[in-house]
């Protein structure tokens, strides 16, 4: 049996963990300007692309970067309240160590098309419906930009957008 004396000191230490941790993930938080991804979440969108795109991107230079251009230009057409959560979401999605405990992946540019596949695939059937909700927001933001492409839509045999005359 824990004695209250023990349990007080536990959770006043949890306390100062929990508040340690906020001023740290604080401190080192990547700011950008409003409408812009930030390095960690270039980095995050060059990782996942190439996987959520497999089979589809094909061959060629850039490719994975106009994507995630796409992907920030489709962000900055959001409402502000939008690009808060989405920022929040990059933002421990930035952070290692809550990285590594939501996703298993220590670096970005390290990480193998498997251990992000088992990332996305763990979020997209997971219990809690936050993360579902998170993966949904990766994948329709990378799959969006991708067929806001003219190069993609031979793919889907889409002609482009009709002329107005």
């Amino acid at each position: 049996m824990t004695s209250r004396r023990t349990f007080i000191k536990a959770g006043l230490l949890g306390g100062l963990v929990l508040g340690a941790g906020g001023v740290w993930y604080a401190a080192s938080r990547e700011q950008a300007p409003a409408g812009r991804l930030t390095r960690s979440a270039r980095s995050m969108f060059q990782a996942i692309t190439p996987v959520m795109l497999a089979g589809m991107l094909g061959e060629g230079s850039g490719r994975i970067e106009r994507v995630v251009d796409g992907v920030e230009r489709a962000v900055a057409g959001l409402s502000a309240a939008a690009q808060s959560e989405l920022a929040d979401l990059f933002g421990l999605l930035g952070f290692y160590p809550v990285r590594k405990l939501l996703t298993g992946i220590g670096d970005w540019r390290l990480a193998t098309p498997a251990d992000i596949e088992a990332f996305l695939s763990g979020w997209r059937f997971h219990h809690y419906a936050l993360l579902q909700g998170a993966y949904a927001a990766l994948h329709d933001l990378v799959l969006g930009a991708w067929y806001a492409q003219p190069e993609s839509w031979e793919a889907i045999a889409y002609p482009g957008p009709p002329e107005v005359r």
